[in-house]
């Protein structure tokens, strides 16, 4: 169905290609995941599917990409259109109306489908994605996630054959994201449908995957195989792998029920070191900010309903919660970028809403889902030595937090033309390299790599030992696990748990981690936690 033939790709004016001499089949009817570590060459991959690359992005393609027989030399993405539906890692720059059911007939319009056919499959779309209550909402006043599922909802109207997903999941809570991965499996195994997607966080996709092509990067072969065969060795690989790794487990287990099968003398082993049997009172900490009684509609959409949350320094704290929970807003509300319909928010005693911006930028930062809002250099460099005169740092901090998150962004690159986690490293560093009091991350994971997120930990428990507040509204329960001395739940707009991760987390079947489920019921949350255990007991 997708073949690759001696495929290389350089962007205009890069050093070396991003891909070289590339050669992939992807049969009909397979879900392939294309992983590697950020800024590797995935989604350039991905574009080169349908023609985008290099219709729009520019550059000098060598070799030849067909699909359903069609070259994409001879077809532009737009006669593709038909064969080959794209969701790029920003659905709302895709979107054409301002409605979710619009949004949905706009391809078929186009195709020029027959209005009776197109009803028809816009129903079975929303019944395949639970779209229900949103087909008559406004795009812009969805979640991240929810215009994530209307995007996929968009291309699968069109019924193509193949389907291109970039990141499709990132933005998306877990229980939606089984359901979206589900839906996908069900269309490749009823109809036959070839799914393409890249995806860092493989502990949701592992147990989808047909195929596996794994980019290394640094000019090294694409190494194309199983999933099984992929993560023997992948530098990539999801704290599930890591830990079967660790232990020595062979076959390596690649989803929660084949690894607690296998865990059974291991969770014996380590039970009288269980974190959760010795976790010592926490110590009082001094209050950085407060929501009293918040409440915020859009609308007739409640999206925080009396919210009382206070926010404490030396404390990472997660927000966690479905998609259109009310996270965002709470974010928003606390960095002043949001007013409240009643109830107040401080920060540091004040309002944030009545400081100007070089003071407000002293006191709180927020990163927002989408990171490209805060950049406006010409490059990396411009964007990084802008940031430093604007909060007054020492030349070269903001590069230097870049680095430690994600070493080698080129210092000449437009910020519009790196990779979405190389994008959204560079918004983390304009934020936290001035190191404000109240520290806000939206979804600061999407599009980072494993290794990059152990960088991005660092920085921010460094930051918590300083005495900052960490505030996160997170989908990654792999990042909660790791990095929260709190988690939060919202639901509706309403906290319904708030407490040590450890007692939120460990025991929720939607955001427990991987390391959780797998040595339930007692409390271990990271693979961190269990590598020491093991050092300790005796072999």
């Amino acid at each position: 169905m997708i073949r690759f033939e001696g495929v290389s790709f350089t962007y205009s004016g890069a050093a070396r290609p991003t891909l070289a001499d590339l050669t992939l089949e992807v049969p009909e009817g397979e879900l392939c995941v294309v992983v590697g570590e950020t800024g590797t060459g995935k989604s350039t991959l991905l574009r080169a599917v349908n023609g985008l690359v290099p219709s729009f992005s520019g550059g000098a393609l060598a070799g030849t990409v067909t699909v359903d027989g069609r070259s994409t030399r001879d077809h532009r993405p737009r006669d593709l259109a038909d064969v080959v539906g794209y969701v790029g890692q920003n659905p709302l720059s895709s979107f054409v109306t301002e409605r979710v059911e619009d949004e949905l007939a706009y391809t078929m319009e186009n195709l020029g489908i027959d209005p009776s056919a197109m009803r028809r499959r816009v129903e079975d779309t929303v019944d395949l994605l639970g779209l229900h209550e949103l087909r008559d909402r406004p795009l812009r006043s969805l979640s991240g996630g929810q215009q994530q599922r209307v995007a996929i909802g968009a291309v699968l109207t069109a019924s193509p054959r193949v389907l291109v997903l970039d990141e499709p999941t990132s933005a998306l809570d877990p229980a939606a994201a089984e359901e979206v991965l589900n839906a996908l499996t069900r269309l490749v195994q009823d109809l036959g449908l070839t799914v393409v997607m890249a995806e860092h966080r493989l502990e949701r996709v592992l147990p989808f995957a047909d195929r596996m092509v794994l980019i290394p990067g640094d000019g090294a072969p694409v190494v194309v195989g199983r999933p099984a065969e992929i993560m023997r060795t992948a530098t990539v690989a999801p704290p599930l792998v890591e830990l079967g790794r660790h232990v020595g487990w062979d076959p390596l287990p690649l989803t929660v029920r084949d690894a607690r099968r296998k865990a059974l003398n291991l969770r014996t082993r380590i039970a009288p070191l269980c974190p959760g049997r010795r976790r010592e009172p926490e110590q009082p900490r001094r209050e950085v900010a407060q929501a009293r009684k918040v409440g915020v509609h859009y609308g007739s959409v409640v999206a925080l309903g009396r919210v009382d949350l206070a926010i404490r320094r030396g404390e990472v704290t997660v927000l966690m919660g479905r998609n259109g929970s009310g996270k965002s807003t709470l974010l928003a509300t606390l960095s002043g970028g949001r007013t409240p319909d009643r109830g107040s928010v401080t920060v540091g005693g004040l309002d944030p809403r009545s400081l100007r911006p070089a003071a407000l930028i002293r006191q709180v930062g927020l990163v927002p889902q989408d990171p490209a809002l805060l950049l406006y250099g010409e490059s990396v460099s411009d964007e990084c030595h802008s940031a430093d005169r604007a909060s007054a740092l020492e030349t070269g901090a903001t590069r230097n937090v870049l680095d430690r998150i994600l070493p080698g962004v080129p210092a000449d690159r437009h910020p519009r033309d790196l990779s979405e986690g190389q994008r959204l490293a560079l918004a983390l560093a304009v934020v936290l390299a001035p190191a404000p009091p109240l520290v806000l991350l939206d979804e600061p994971t999407r599009g980072l790599d494993y290794p990059s997120k152990d960088r991005l930990i660092a920085v921010l428990l460094e930051l918590a030992r300083d005495g900052h507040a960490v505030v996160l509204a997170t989908h990654d329960v792999e990042l909660a696990a790791r990095v929260a001395h709190r988690a939060v739940v919202l639901a509706d707009g309403e906290v319904i748990a708030d407490g040590p991760a450890h007692d939120v987390v460990c025991h929720s079947p939607v955001f427990a981690p991987q390391v959780a489920k797998v040595l339930a019921p007692d409390e271990w949350l990271t693979l961190d936690e269990v590598r020491l255990a093991l050092e300790t007991v005796p072999a």
